[in-house]
């Protein structure tokens, strides 16, 4: 089977400093994969990589066609969301408004009507607090937000950068059931950066270790669970 997202010796700089290092990895169609790490290992770059947000050597290829040469705009088109860290909502537009922005690339309007009203079923705090400027939300229900903006893409894949940073431990588990669920129930795809590597392995299928913008170990989430450098460098025990 075709991976949906692969990456192969993708290498990345911002000007002379070199980012990622050869990185390779895969996201199955319908499968959820965590990238671990330390600050500074890669993997904000990996997912601007995929993004077309940072210049790369190698190969990215997405449904089976390169990305290589593509805007950030066509491969949103295509079917990747990004919730990018800081979750990048614009707090002076309210709740619904920055919900819309999430489907700008589509021409269903019906359907994206019925879509939006899935996303508040999903998340009930935006749909009481829909009419509220997204400035005014907590940490947690901007993230929310984030999240469900990039639904109303409609993605085959979303990638997040970080969602638990700075949220409470309950915010972070509703998060995480709902990125489970949808996969779970809907196919959908998940690519996640999380530091918190105990959330991020409970809730993804496979994950990745990258180590200064290098993949270092890769696996089923329970393996890696298991191996002692994981256990010792991320989990504390």
């Amino acid at each position: 089977m075709t991976p949906l997202l692969e990456l192969h010796d993708v290498h990345a700089r911002y000007g002379v400093t070199r980012a990622l290092h050869g990185v390779s990895f895969a996201v199955e169609e319908g499968s959820s994969l965590a990238l671990l790490g330390a600050n500074g290992a890669g993997k904000t770059t990996t997912l601007r990589a995929v993004s077309r947000m940072v210049a790369t050597t190698g190969q990215i290829t997405f449904a089976g066609r390169s990305l290589v040469r593509m805007s950030t705009e066509g491969v949103a088109r295509l079917g990747i969301a990004h919730v990018p860290q800081g979750r990048g909502i614009i707090g002076d537009l309210t709740v619904s408004d920055n919900l819309r922005l999430g489907a700008y690339t589509r021409r269903d309007r019906a359907a994206v009507k019925t879509d939006l009203a899935r996303v508040l079923d999903q998340f009930p705090r935006l749909a009481e607090r829909r009419a509220q400027p997204a400035g005014t939300l907590s940490g947690g229900e901007q993230q929310m937000l984030a999240l469900g903006r990039a639904l109303l893409q409609r993605p085959r894949l979303v990638m997040l950068d970080e969602p638990s940073l700075g949220l409470a431990p309950l915010v972070v588990r509703e998060i995480f059931e709902t990125l489970e669920r949808l996969n779970r129930e809907e196919g959908l795809a998940v690519l996640v950066v999380e530091q918190d590597a105990t959330v991020a392995l409970r809730a993804c299928r496979d994950a990745c270790v990258l180590e200064v913008g290098r993949v270092v170990l890769s696996g089923r989430s329970e393996e890696l669970a298991e191996h002692e450098s994981v256990r010792k460098a991320y989990l504390g025990y």
